[in-house]
């Protein structure tokens, strides 16, 4: 990918705040590429040396936490839960009320 779609996709995940999760979904038709989640999802990672982004905060469609019950899954998980996210046993973060960015919330 470009690396406009890299400076993108990061800008819009340092935005997200704390106890709220957006999607790779999302954030890639934010940043201008539609249909590109999984590069959303490689680029978070592969983080660049030096990037710090709260990628905690991403999710995958439906609010799931990808892989669940790896390490990365857990330890995301327990990042969200600091923040005051509630998730299902399954792993699932609920949108509606999470969800970054709300409706008639700007970006």
């Amino acid at each position: 990918m470009p690396p406009e779609f890299a400076r993108a996709v990061l800008a819009l995940v340092a935005r997200i705040p704390p106890g709220r999760v957006s999607t790779y979904g999302r954030l890639a038709e934010l940043a201008g590429w539609p249909r590109h989640a999984r590069h959303v999802g490689h680029l978070l990672g592969h983080l660049p040396d030096g990037i710090s982004v709260p990628w905690q905060r991403v999710v995958g469609a439906g609010g799931r936490i990808a892989r669940p019950g790896t390490p990365g899954a857990d330890h995301q998980r327990l990042l969200l839960e600091h923040e005051g996210v509630e998730l299902t046993a399954s792993g699932r973060v609920d949108l509606e009320r999470y969800g970054w960015p709300g409706a008639g919330e700007d970006v």
